[in-house]
């Protein structure tokens, strides 16, 4: 296998260009943050706000539905106008949104203020996925700042409870959301100064059908996983997944048939951007269904509060940020799509590990199987990423980067739709019939519902009785989680196998393919040098210096 000789490799980025990583960051890690902190501060916002059941869901879900809805226009928008110019306005924007939040004097103000959030992270993620592209043209050094860039993500989640438990502690519930600001003004100064700006030379024209059949399938389909998750199979949310696969459709439809498509369904198609994509939704599944899981275990069995249920997960997520530092590394020195594989089994082989929960064996299980599954997974989010902004020509990052992050946003949305529905149903199987006899019709049709009603239900109940009910649907609720830990285990097998066979073509980061080793589609190229010489090539046409 021929290495990239110093003739031909791209230039190896500087210490500004490291900076402007750093630059980057700052936001991924606000968004992060943004994600997962306010499920610490909803029972204080109610009280303050007055907000109702539905209002606190609304807050809650808002703020993804927005930004799963317009990462497609965002990616594209910012191919058009630049990348900088479109951080630089979400950053803003996301700035402004968060003082709109922070200070909300009603639940509906507060849910628009989520709403623009959503809107403005949505600039967000492709501008920075993209823009580390264009800062980095070493295949290498490419590869280690997306695995930086995702390691900030999981800080941001890692740290997110535990700082909206100190602002908690110290300041009201708005504090969580004043975090951001100084953050976003900091990238706004020092954004211009260490970040170039890149356009695609030849946008086109923006297709405004296009942007509101996209907002039309991914809003309901959003919304309609997420009810689903919620309620089980009721006529509001299938309607709304079959109003958004019809608009998806015919989205779709329209984007074959125009000359400056809003999304270029030829990368969908490239072979390395296409099983890339596949295997960090699948991933993605998986993981959203079992913290799912995990996060009810620990605190309807394990009787966690949520800060300590959010803490439980930290060596998950630590163990997570590690992977992603380890990743790049590895992949330079094998195969991508070996170390994503076999990272794939390693998973599965934790969530075979952590079907031994019990409803008396404690958290241990859940714990560590959730730390190696995330660090062993890490490469499939990490380099496969890499694989998705590297193979993708450099007019169309922001588009690659909208994709490889709605691939994880819809990813953990599937998880907690479908995992979590196949979980509820073994759960409502397995309690039928176990209720005790003597506890009133409703009382049981809540017990057999949840184990939350069950909970709830005991609470009203005489210690015997009590525990007559809690026992069985304790062990309902782990045959659940087995479940849908086994199921995740047999995906990311499967997932194993055609990251493997897909993607076994590619030579490790930073090498070129011989010829007889070349990938056939036309359309994907060598990754790493040829991707990054061609990225290098296009940048000095198109990339103004910052």
């Amino acid at each position: 296998m021929r290495t990239v000789t110093t003739d031909d490799a791209p230039a190896p980025a500087g210490a500004r260009e490291w900076f402007g990583l750093v630059v980057l960051a700052l936001p991924t890690f606000v968004v992060a943050i943004d994600l997962f902190v306010l499920m610490l501060a909803l029972p204080h916002m109610a009280a303050d706000l007055g907000a109702g059941s539905n209002q606190q869901l609304w807050t809650m879900d808002m703020y993804g539905f927005m930004l799963a809805g317009f990462l497609v226009t965002m990616g594209t928008l910012g191919d058009r106008i630049g990348r900088r110019k479109l951080l630089l306005i979400g950053a803003a924007a996301f700035a402004a949104a968060s003082l709109l939040a922070a200070y909300s004097t009603t639940p509906e103000m507060l849910i628009a203020a989520r709403a623009l959030l959503g809107i403005a992270g949505a600039t967000l993620g492709p501008s920075t996925l993209a823009l580390i592209g264009t800062l980095f043209t070493d295949p290498k050094q490419q590869a280690t700042a997306f695995g930086i860039w995702g390691g900030t993500f999981t800080l941001g989640a890692l740290f997110g409870p535990v700082i909206g438990g100190a602002l908690l502690a110290q300041f009201w519930w708005g504090s969580i959301f004043l975090l951001g600001v100084p953050i976003m003004v900091l990238t706004l100064l020092l954004a211009p100064k260490f970040l170039p700006e890149f356009r695609n030379p030849e946008p086109g024209r923006v297709d405004l059908a296009s942007v509101l059949l996209s907002l039309l399938a991914l809003l309901p389909i959003v919304y309609g996983m997420k009810e689903l998750a919620r309620d089980g199979w009721e006529t509001l949310p299938i309607v709304s997944l079959v109003i958004g696969l019809g608009a998806g459709f015919a989205f779709l439809r329209r984007q074959r048939s125009l000359r400056d498509p809003l999304l270029d369904l030829d990368l969908i198609r490239s072979r390395v951007i296409g099983t890339s994509l596949v295997g960090q939704l699948s991933y993605a599944t998986v993981g959203g269904g079992i913290m799912l899981f995990m996060m009810l275990y620990f605190q309807l069995v394990g009787g966690m509060s949520t800060l300590q249920a959010g803490l439980a997960m930290v060596p998950g997520m630590a163990a997570g940020a590690l992977g992603f530092t380890v990743a790049p590394k590895l992949g330079a020195r094998f195969r991508p799509a070996h170390v994503i594989a076999v990272g794939l089994l390693g998973s599965a082989a934790a969530l075979v590990f952590m079907t031994q929960v019990g409803p008396t064996s404690g958290s241990a299980y859940l714990i560590i199987g959730f730390a190696v599954f995330s660090f062993c997974g890490a490469p499939m989010a990490g380099l496969g990423t890499a694989l998705v902004m590297g193979t993708s020509p450099p007019e169309k990052m922001g588009s690659a980067g909208s994709l490889a992050q709605m691939a994880n946003e819809f990813g953990g949305t599937l998880g907690l739709a479908v995992l979590g529905t196949l979980g509820t149903a073994i759960y409502r199987f397995s309690v039928d019939g176990a209720i005790p006899a003597g506890i009133g019709e409703s009382a049981a049709t809540a017990a057999r519902d949840s184990l939350a009603g069950a909970n709830a239900v005991a609470g009203e109940l005489p210690g015997d009785t009590a525990s007559a009910l809690l026992t069985p649907a304790r062990e309902a609720f782990a045959s659940g989680v087995q479940t849908v830990a086994l199921t995740g285990a047999v995906l990311l097998v499967v997932i194993a196998g055609l990251v493997s066979a897909k993607l076994k073509s590619q030579p490790p980061i930073g090498q070129q393919a011989p010829a007889d080793d070349a990938p056939t589609d036309s359309d994907d190229g060598a990754a790493g040098a040829g991707a990054a010489e061609g990225a290098d090539a296009d940048k000095e046409s198109a990339a103004t210096p910052g």
